[in-house]
């Protein structure tokens, strides 16, 4: 199961890692902005996810004064990777500016058809999905990106247009789901 271009966003009710930003529980309709949301499923183990936390945490502060909600889901199971645990979860949210939350049962990222970390989901203010896929080419070296496929979506959609691109593969790791 997973959603395509034009799909509604599953809603999700999760723990938010990030007592700084956003409600200990938080609903799609609590994570979204007038003019859309990004949600991006990430951990924090991951290298890929790692070498992108500057540029998403940069993401996020863009994006929410465009009027664009964006939250974080960890969906990895925690058993196989200790890092991705809820306590592990919060203690990196004490640096994100957006709130992080925990799908414990994997139920979210089954919902969203996420594959890896990280992989951004972007919606409109109608909360209908309008890019899914990577931020950029190159996750793990910010000095050779080539492309913005998400910033470039971002735009188009504040435009009233639709992206010229509005689908890639993600690159980096996979979500690790639980056996």
């Amino acid at each position: 199961m997973a959603i395509d271009i034009g799909d509604a966003a599953p809603n999700y009710e999760l723990k938010n890692a990030n007592a700084s930003v956003g409600d200990i529980r938080m609903t799609l309709e609590e994570s979204r902005g007038e003019n859309g949301l990004i949600v991006v499923f990430e951990c924090n183990h991951c290298p890929y996810v790692i070498a992108n936390i500057s540029r998403m945490d940069a993401m996020a502060e863009e994006s929410n004064n465009a009027g664009i909600g964006f939250v974080g889901i960890n969906s990895n199971d925690p058993l196989v990777y200790p890092d991705d645990s809820y306590e592990n979860m919060e203690k990196r949210a004490q640096a994100m500016p957006y709130p992080y939350l925990h799908d414990s049962t994997q139920d979210v990222a089954h919902a969203y058809g996420a594959k890896r970390t990280p992989e951004f989901f972007l919606f409109d203010s109608e909360l209908t999905l309008v890019y899914k896929g990577r931020m950029d080419d190159s996750p793990r070296n910010p000095t050779l990106v080539q492309t913005n496929e998400l910033r470039d979506a971002v735009e188009a959609m504040l435009n009233g247009k639709k992206p010229l691109v509005s689908q890639t593969e993600s690159i980096g790791c996979s979500v690790k789901w639980k056996a």
